[in-house]
C-alpha cells in the first residue's frame, strides 16, 4: 500500500487559510487507518501539534460524528457510512455482492477501482473465504493510472492515444488483460472495464493473485462479473 504523506509533506502543500480544515481531515485519516483508534496524545503527536489544538480539532469530528471517542480512543463514528454511502451513487455498496463472488470463486482477491485523474483508486476489496493465503491491498489505496491491469481497462474507457501502453490496446482489442509486477513485485492482475453511464469515472473490476493460473483459470469469471457490474452501475 502507498505510505501515507507525512504531516510536514502535506502542510507544504495546503495554503495558510485552508491549514486547519487540512490537519482536521489529516485526523480523521489518521483514525480511520488506525485498526485500534488513536488516543488525543498520539493524534497530535501525528499531526505534529500541541495537545490542545488536536482536542479542539477531534471535538469538532465528534460533532459532526465522524469519529467517536471509546475508552480513551477515537475511532472512526457513524457519520462516515452516510459519506462513504454517497460516494459515485453508492457505487461501492452496489458492488460487494459481485465481487464477493467472484473473489470466492477464483480464490483470489477481488476489487473495483476507479480513476481519479492520473490515479487509480481502490473502492471496494474482497478477499477469498477460506483461504490461507491471498493477496490483499486496503481500500482507498492509489496507483498511477498507467500501470497495472486496472489502470489499463480504465484508460481504454478513453478514446485511444499514439502513445499509450500496451496494456491498454490489448483491453480494447480482448476486452481484458493481465499484468505482471506492475504494481507489486511478483503479483499477477487480471482485469476488465465496466461499462457506465455518460460522465462517471472509469471503471474496472481487477483480480489479484501471485499465481498467474490463478486468474487464467479464471478470466471467465472476471469477464463475466465486468458484465455484471456493468448492468448494475449504468
Amino acid at each position: 500500500m502507498p505510505a501515507v504523506p507525512s504531516t510536514t509533506e502535506s502542510s507544504a502543500r495546503v495554503p495558510a487559510g485552508s491549514q486547519t480544515l487540512a490537519r482536521g481531515l489529516r485526523a480523521l485519516e489518521l483514525i480511520c487507518r488506525s485498526s485500534d483508534g488513536l488516543t488525543i496524545q498520539e493524534v497530535a503527536e501525528r499531526l505534529g501539534v500541541h495537545r490542545t489544538v488536536a482536542s479542539r480539532l477531534l471535538t469538532t469530528l465528534m460533532q459532526f460524528r465522524l469519529i467517536a471517542r471509546h475508552g480513551g480512543r477515537y475511532r472512526p463514528g457513524a457519520g462516515l457510512a452516510v459519506l462513504g454511502a454517497t460516494f459515485d451513487n453508492n457505487v461501492r455498496d452496489l458492488s460487494l455482492p459481485v465481487l464477493r463472488q467472484l473473489a470466492d470463486a477464483t480464490r483470489a482477491t477481488a476489487s473495483l477501482l476507479v480513476l481519479e485523474g492520473d490515479e487509480q483508486v481502490a473502492v471496494a476489496v474482497i478477499v477469498p473465504a477460506g483461504v490461507a493465503y491471498h493477496l490483499s491491498f486496503q481500500e482507498g489505496s492509489r496507483y498511477p493510472a498507467g500501470r497495472g491491469s486496472a489502470g489499463y481497462a480504465m484508460l481504454a474507457a478513453g478514446p485511444p492515444q499514439e502513445d499509450e501502453p500496451e496494456g491498454v490496446r490489448h483491453v480494447r482489442e480482448k476486452g481484458w488483460v493481465m499484468t505482471h509486477g506492475e504494481v507489486e513485485p511478483n503479483a499477477w492482475g487480471l482485469a476488465v472495464p465496466v461499462r457506465r453511464r455518460a460522465g462517471a469515472s472509469p471503471t474496472a473490476v481487477n483480480l489479484v493473485s501471485h499465481r498467474r493460473d490463478v486468474l487464467e483459470q479464471g478470466r471467465d469469471a472476471v469477464i463475466a462479473a465486468g458484465e455484471e457490474l456493468s448492468r448494475i452501475l449504468s
